[in-house]
């Protein structure tokens, strides 16, 4: 399983990555919503700033992270919170979200690390199409890592059952 990036390494506009060697069996779904299932009001006030910029430039509001039912799995093609699916595995989860200014990939996998230890990578990469893409990055660049950081944090103590 490799790591899908939003366009070819050279002409990426942002690349982090993260990962996290994890306490139980789960698949990036679950991880995902695990992830998303605790968000600070720090970063929930972010989104609604971004929301509120980001509309007097006809980009459309994201709202943030829902708590998701994880009886309901998603399909390619359809929408895990403002991301669109575009793979779904045991293994892998793809998520797009594309609009006029930026193109933004998150790809997480799960995978064997260290002694046969289970590991979940989070890969983010965008490629900007314009000013205001490369403008609008420049503060979400720069706190990433922290949100990322934060959300893997969430996984400590989730345990789920193997699909």
């Amino acid at each position: 399983m490799s790591t899908q990036l939003v366009a070819a390494q050279d002409d990426l506009d942002f690349l982090h990555s993260d990962s996290v060697q994890l306490t139980a069996l789960m698949t990036p779904l679950q991880a995902y919503c695990a992830m998303t299932s605790d968000i600070p009001g720090w970063l929930a006030r972010a989104f609604r700033i971004r929301d509120f910029i980001s509309r007097r430039f006809n980009v459309a509001d994201i709202h943030g992270f829902t708590r998701r039912d994880l009886g309901q799995v998603p399909a390619v093609g359809e929408r895990l919170d403002f991301f669109a699916v575009e793979a779904i595995s045991d293994q892998q989860l793809v998520l797009t979200s594309r609009d006029t200014h930026l193109a933004v990939m998150v790809c997480m996998g799960v995978s064997a690390g260290e002694c046969g230890l289970l590991q979940l990578s989070v890969t983010t990469s965008v490629k900007c199409f314009n000013t205001f893409g490369r403008l609008y990055m420049v503060p979400v660049g720069r706190v990433h890592g922290v949100i990322v950081r934060r959300m893997l944090a969430n996984l400590q103590g989730h345990r789920f059952k193997r699909r």
